[in-house]
């Protein structure tokens, strides 16, 4: 999963990185200020917010440590103590706690924390698709630790990302259209692409990025029975038979099989679930249940998870970070019509 971004920022993470307590399980830096995206320059790149996700064993140590270290990445909330911000961070949201516009070696980052367990469970289960959708694109890894059952789930994830787009992707397609697909995935019904991000997020994201994505996912396509895989030709060709769907349903992840089954399944019923999943693999609009699926997963996690940045990020960087995003969007948008 670490794959290169661009030259000469590896002093820059690691430079950054020394700058909090060192106990993460796992370290990554993601986005427009790390990886290149259509129609933006290097230029621009190197003005553009770092942003980070740490994952750690214990919350409430970890911002001990981190309120010590830098006490003024943290809102009014650091008043609480650290055992009330790892609360905030477990029990609201996404399970995420973000200190953003935060200055650091000349840049200006943004930084989420979660616990290893709380990313685990949402890399195998899909509970919230926040951190777990980021990780469908690539990312530049920092630190990963032996933690097996972490290691595991990473792929995992990686696999769903795959299964869940076969399932709303034609019999053939290209390996941008599945990449275009996946990157898709954790913006499927979230408000933010609505009133504060570029419409043309997805594709900014993919087109300039393919290698990274073919690193990503090459292994998981090349191993994959249910597909035909022709990377020369950059083509695939993956079962649709409703036997093909039913399987590829049954590997979901079990909040998105819940959440089918709650669309499907009318109420008083109570089918069980495989019940359901061999309807769905006979239904010509398998696809459409699944993206129904996702977006209100990723609809519920991104809502009350933007409610909680402006607790953690307090109402002045709140205002500065959405007038940021707003204008980004503006952008975009004069780009696409000009």
């Amino acid at each position: 999963m670490a794959l290169p971004a661009l030259q000469n920022t590896g002093v820059l993470f690691r430079r950054i990185l020394a700058q909090f307590p060192q106990d993460i399980s796992l370290a990554f830096a993601y986005g427009s200020g790390v990886f290149k995206q259509s129609g933006t320059s290097q230029g621009q790149m190197g003005r553009n917010m770092l942003d980070f996700v740490f994952a750690v064993d214990d919350p409430v140590t970890w911002h001990t440590m981190n309120l010590m270290q830098n006490r003024k990445h943290y809102s009014f909330l650091k008043y609480l103590g650290p055992k009330q911000i790892s609360a905030v961070q477990s029990d609201h949201g996404a399970a995420v706690y973000y200190n953003t516009l935060v200055p650091a070696d000349d840049r200006v980052i943004k930084y989420g924390v979660i616990s290893t367990e709380a990313l685990v469970d949402d890399l195998l289960h899909w509970k919230t698709l926040y951190v777990a959708g980021r990780l469908h694109k690539p990312v530049h890894v920092l630190v990963l630790s032996e933690n097996a059952a972490l290691r595991a789930a990473l792929v995992g994830n990686l696999k769903s990302a795959v299964t869940a787009s076969f399932l709303m992707l034609p019999e053939s397609f290209s390996e941008e259209d599945l990449f275009m697909q996946i990157a898709g995935l954790s913006f499927s019904g979230d408000f933010r692409m609505m009133i504060g991000e570029d419409r043309s997020k997805v594709s900014n994201i993919v087109k300039d990025n393919m290698q990274h994505f073919r690193v990503l996912y090459n292994n998981i396509l090349v191993e994959c029975p249910q597909v035909v895989y022709k990377p020369q030709q950059g083509r695939l060709e993956v079962d649709k038979s409703p036997e093909g769907q039913f399987a590829q349903l049954m590997a979901l992840p079990r909040t998105l099989q819940q959440q089918i089954t709650r669309l499907v399944d009318p109420p008083g019923k109570n089918r069980d679930v495989e019940e359901i999943l061999l309807q769905v693999a006979q239904d010509p609009d398998c696809g459409t249940v699944i993206q129904q699926g996702i977006a209100s997963i990723v609809k519920s996690s991104s809502i009350t998870q933007s409610v909680k940045g402006i607790a953690t990020a307090g109402v002045w960087k709140t205002v500065s970070y959405s007038s940021k995003k707003l204008h980004k969007m503006w952008k975009g948008w004069r780009r696409k019509s000009s």
